[in-house]
């Protein structure tokens, strides 16, 4: 039978009613006493790492989570991870960041309802998240709603269905019907993983709007080492406003500014239109194509924190981790 960790860090799905609001209040051994069959499934021992919600998850929080799992890799055959759903994909791009290569599954679930709750998806969750932790499922996938979702995919798109999640631009990797796990795709994997303990968090995301001038940028960048623009349709900046004379000026002071767009589905082509072609051809701003802005918070961040020279930044932008970004190599 496999042996599998599970680590607490809060949220919805061990949060309990108070004065003030749902807010997390179970430890897993309480979770795991909701649900005895897990026992069934596989041996398990707890860790409470957090227990907070996830709305107050930081970088540093994902470093505690790698290196939980670096100190005991070597003990179990899988892991999974309680967590917030707010922030829940943030987490599972930074940790496919932080732990690349993994053999072993890394399972982020959750829930929508509490687990005291009568009507919860936490029982749901939790089970299939064991599931598919005691399986092949190499590297960080979330587990949600009898979906698995490859961790540098999702994004929460739902704020009370039970159905929280989807993937973004890239296929499911499978789902769970009847508490079987069939499996779409294979995650690639090392005999071993790499771990980082290094992230930058000094990375700031603006979302255009109509009318919009280029203050909240110039803000932005003198207190951060990147900028990620979120821009409309294909992407692009205003031609009015001053954009483009301050993302020349500081990225000629070193910053880094990656151009996405606000459009969840089929990503970027700053070489459509004018006002993103010159970005990208004159000025060497990078482009997300078809991640997540949730990928590309966690890659810079994970980026700037192993290099700050330019063209070993854009080399590790545009070289796929876990499946984060397919455009560049296929034109």
């Amino acid at each position: 039978m496999k042996r599998i960790l599970l680590i607490g860090t809060g949220g919805t799905i061990a949060s309990e009613m108070t004065v003030g609001g749902l807010a997390p209040e179970l430890t897993t051994e309480q979770l795991l006493a909701h649900i005895p069959a897990i026992r069934e499934i596989c041996r398990v021992e707890c860790v409470q790492l957090l227990n907070l919600d996830s709305t107050s998850i930081t970088p540093q929080h994902w470093l505690m989570m790698a290196r939980c799992i670096q100190e005991r890799y070597d003990l179990y055959d899988g892991f999974v991870i309680t967590h917030g759903t707010d922030t829940m994909a943030y987490t599972a791009a930074a940790l496919s960041y932080l732990i690349q290569g993994s053999p072993k599954p890394i399972i982020l679930t959750g829930a929508q309802k509490p687990i005291g709750f009568d009507s919860t998806d936490s029982k749901d969750n939790l089970t299939d998240a064991f599931r598919c932790a005691a399986e092949d499922l190499p590297g960080v996938s979330i587990v949600f709603n009898h979906q698995v979702i490859l961790g540098t995919r999702a994004r929460k798109t739902r704020t009370k269905s039970f159905q929280a999640f989807s993937s973004i631009n890239f296929p499911q990797l499978g789902v769970l019907r009847d508490g079987v796990l069939l499996r779409y795709i294979r995650q690639e994997c090392a005999s071993r993983p790499v771990f980082y303990d290094r992230l930058d968090s000094r990375v700031a995301l603006m979302k255009l709007v109509p009318g919009a001038d280029r203050a909240q940028a110039d803000f932005l960048l003198e207190r951060s080492d990147a900028l990620i623009v979120e821009s409309f349709g294909v992407g692009g900046v205003p031609e009015e406003g001053g954009f483009y004379e301050c993302l020349r000026h500081w990225m000629a002071e070193g910053r880094i500014v990656v151009l996405t767009t606000q459009v969840p589905s089929e990503g970027s082509d700053l070489e459509v239109y004018h006002v993103g072609r010159g970005l990208k051809n004159d000025l060497g701003v990078l482009e997300a194509y078809d991640m997540t802005t949730e990928a590309v918070v966690a890659k810079l961040m994970w980026i700037l924190g192993q290099t700050r020279e330019r063209e070993a930044v854009e080399r590790m932008f545009y070289t796929p981790v876990a499946r984060d970004i397919l455009w560049p190599a296929e034109c």
